[in-house]
């Protein structure tokens, strides 16, 4: 087997530099790590993770917590945290912290006060002060995905952009009587879906149609999308031509909800979203695009950031949504996008 002096030297470096490069010391130069890198390749030489830890101090561990494993965006954002911790060399822990669930007091009271990693990476968590608290008495780098916490770098869609740009879509396309589909008072994100209630209704309001703003609760998922969207759909008196949904999910449920009440899509009832969901394509959803898996990268980067300069301050990466237009989206009958820009009511959807 392979040891550290012979790929000391046929890397041609001392072993204290090959061991700083294979530890990802930023003192070793990028050609001489990725020097020392390849010929440990080759060797098949891999550094005892104990032996890392006792010369660097560090663990070549990063701790991520996700409040649910199972949901397509957490999925998404682990995939992209994996992905990038493994092109650096730096192990995953994972933990789960099911809002509600004992395994999640178990987290904060007892697995995170082990510290066996260099940071951490939490996802979603919305955590009470307490938790928060818990979290940065540990003296590790803490970065949030998801959030509106200043204590911590932050890597998190522009929710309220992302709903305002839904809301300019359905009324370039000329609908005024627009509805906003999800959010509830129990909710374990209730910034998330009041920051895009607030999106929406402000651009209504920009747009002089504040007498049609409307708001009907669901949970953010399919099923309660759907069940939210029959009882709103079905009085034909009230009912609006266009409805953003607080995410996909939920615009999904309405888009099944209105087959289901033999409404035409996007000819009777226009349904936007937001997220770009796995499934969105399948529905042929118009959405706000985000890439949960690149906002795991960049939590990823700004971790790796802190650990070389434990002084760094708290860094928020604002992400700005695409509009992707499909087929469930059009101008509500009667009325043309030409109409509405001449009546001054539109503007640039992407603006």
């Amino acid at each position: 087997m392979s040891t550290i002096a012979d790929v000391a030297r046929e890397a041609g470096v001392s072993k204290a530099t090959a061991s700083r490069a294979l530890s990802g010391s930023p003192q070793v130069s990028p050609a001489t790590r990725q020097r020392v890198l390849d010929v440990a390749l080759r060797l098949g030489y891999a550094p005892s993770t104990s032996a890392v830890s006792l010369a660097t101090g560090r663990t070549r561990n990063i701790g991520v917590i996700l409040p649910h494993v199972d949901r397509w965006f957490f999925a998404e954002v682990l995939e992209g945290i994996q992905e990038a911790l493994l092109e650096r060399g730096f192990d995953l822990t994972l933990y789960d912290a099911t809002p509600g669930s004992i395994g999640r007091q178990r987290v904060f009271t007892d697995l995170l006060s082990r510290k066996r990693f260099d940071g951490l990476i939490a996802v979603g968590l919305e955590p009470a002060v307490t938790e928060l608290q818990d979290l940065l008495s540990l003296g590790r780098p803490v970065v949030s995905v998801i959030g509106t916490e200043e204590r911590t770098s932050l890597v998190a869609l522009d929710d309220g952009h992302a709903a305002g740009l839904a809301t300019s879509h359905l009324v370039a396309l000329g609908h005024r009587r627009i509805a906003f589909l999800g959010g509830t008072s129990s909710t374990h994100w209730p910034h998330v879906e009041s920051a895009r209630y607030e999106g929406y209704e402000r651009v209504m309001r920009e747009y002089g149609l504040g007498e049609y703003v409307t708001r009907t609760p669901a949970e953010l998922s399919m099923p309660a999308g759907y069940e939210a969207a029959v009882d709103l759909l079905s009085d034909s008196s009230h009912r609006p031509t266009a409805v953003v949904g607080a995410c996909d999910e939920v615009a999904i449920g309405a888009i099944i909800a209105a087959r289901r009440l033999g409404l035409l899509v996007p000819s009777e009832l226009s349904v936007i979203g937001i997220d770009d969901h796995v499934n969105a394509e399948m529905f042929a959803l118009t959405t706000l695009r985000q890439v949960p898996r690149e906002q795991g990268a960049t939590a990823v980067e700004l971790l790796m950031r802190h650990l070389d300069d434990p002084t760094l301050e708290p860094i928020t990466v604002s992400i700005r949504p695409r509009l992707v237009v499909r087929n469930s989206t059009a101008a509500p009958s009667g009325a043309t996008p030409a109409a509405v820009r001449d009546s001054g009511l539109s503007r640039a959807a992407n603006a």
